[in-house]
């Protein structure tokens, strides 16, 4: 099941959801936002049990202070499942302590910044780089600032809308902003993104920190001069991540590079999706190359190539998905309908009451992940009823999932009564 995963690297946060009303996603006119299916609201008292649960829960376990100790792709796995639970509990009760309380973490982690040889501020940690595909680099991670900036960005595009919470966080919000465009640009500049065929996609840098210079962070290893040529493409599941976090940022500042390069990823996301052997369903690797830089000198690829068997990545892809299908982009009314099928009719058991489900390929689980080979595609939730049903049956909103997806779910589909 999706329902209990714990505190792994594996936790969907929900990017999608169909929330792009709520979160006041700004449109191009070449693309329009799709319009989201008019659903009935939850059951008012189960709204509020959920509500209670889920704040009981929050409050409680962010004494863990997360904030004040993580550093690299931790960022993103353990510090912004409680600051998208800040950001949309906001959204879903209207309580500006969530605000107070998202802006206690983040600048709790900003403090801890380290300017780094080329003036971008990092989070540098121990084989920062989380791959086995590159040498364990002391080095901060693209994904792990991406998730945590996502929810700032939001956040502060809040702010700026609301005249009372412009005139309280306003300058904040446009330090939040700001920060995630550095970020941005520290990236770029490093050489990870990389232009393909058939879009673009984000590459772990062939460098580091040099050892001895960990503590002021100033000079690189030699792989930096490498940085336009070597390294290692992303999965799909962290890139669909970063695209989040990039079309946050185009919702906020209007910028077109933000959605230009969130395209360019779903594309090559698209472009690696096949129908099943029936033809009704989708299949796609956890990885795939991109380029040179993604074989070892031998000619043999830097990682394997198939279906992951933790069913939580394609959860996250699907996300991925559903934000770029509600923001008008590569993705179409017809493959989200497949998306639907693929889960509802292909890989689930057909029992609401203890819901469960297979791989998306059908392949037999990997005792590793013998409770998650397939998990339900919450994303899709809003579009079908089903699905809908099966997430509210099973639905814990007082585990570490919840701790984002519980104020998600309420801000779309809770009554008043739950604000």
């Amino acid at each position: 099941m999706a329902f209990n995963v714990g505190r792994v690297p594996l936790v969907c946060f929900c990017i999608g959801l169909g929330l792009a009303a709520a979160q006041g996603r700004a449109q191009t006119a070449s693309a329009p936002a799709v319009s989201q299916p008019s659903l009935p609201k939850m059951d008012a008292a189960m709204a509020e049990d959920w509500l209670a649960r889920w704040q009981k829960n929050i409050l409680a376990d962010s004494r863990n202070r997360y904030c004040d100790k993580e550093m690299g792709e931790e960022l993103g796995w353990l510090v912004s499942p409680f600051v998208n639970g800040f950001y949309y509990g906001y959204l879903a009760t209207g309580d500006a302590k969530w605000i107070d309380r998202l802006i206690d973490w983040f600048d709790a982690v900003i403090k801890r910044g380290v300017k780094e040889p080329d003036g971008y501020i990092g989070w540098p940690k121990a084989a920062g780089a989380s791959t086995e595909a590159v040498p364990n680099f002391t080095t901060d991670n693209q994904l792990g600032e991406a998730m945590l900036l996502r929810p700032m960005v939001l956040m502060a595009g809040e702010i700026l809308k609301n005249p009372a919470l412009k005139d309280k966080y306003g300058k904040k919000a446009r330090e939040y902003i700001g920060l995630s465009e550095q970020v941005f640009e520290k990236w770029d500049h490093r050489g990870a993104w990389r232009e393909i065929p058939a879009g673009g996609v984000w590459v772990v840098p062939p460098f580091g920190l040099e050892a001895a210079a960990e503590a002021n962070a100033s000079h690189w290893t030699d792989g930096y001069d490498r940085r336009t040529k070597d390294g290692f493409t992303l999965p799909a599941n962290k890139q669909n991540l970063i695209a989040g976090w990039l079309i946050a940022m185009h919702d906020v500042t209007g910028k077109p590079i933000y959605r230009q390069r969130a395209s360019q990823w779903w594309s090559v996301m698209k472009s690696r999706m096949r129908l099943g052997k029936d033809g009704k369903y989708f299949v796609w690797n956890y990885w795939d190359a991109a380029g040179p830089w993604d074989s070892k000198a031998d000619g043999s690829l830097k990682h394997w190539v198939g279906v992951h068997p933790n069913g939580g990545y394609y959860g996250i892809d699907v996300e991925g998905i559903v934000t770029a299908y509600e923001h008008g982009l590569v993705f179409t009314k017809e493959d989200i309908a497949r998306l639907i099928a693929t889960n509802r009719d292909f890989m689930w058991n057909q029992q609401v009451t203890g819901a469960a489900f297979q791989r998306v390929d059908g392949g037999a689980p990997d005792k590793r992940w013998a409770k998650s080979p397939g998990v339900l595609w919450a994303a899709l939730a809003p579009y079908d009823p089903t699905l809908r049903k099966i997430f509210e049956a099973n639905h814990d909103p007082a585990d570490w999932g919840g701790l984002a997806s519980t104020p998600q779910w309420l801000a779309r589909f809770g009554p008043a009564i739950a604000r």
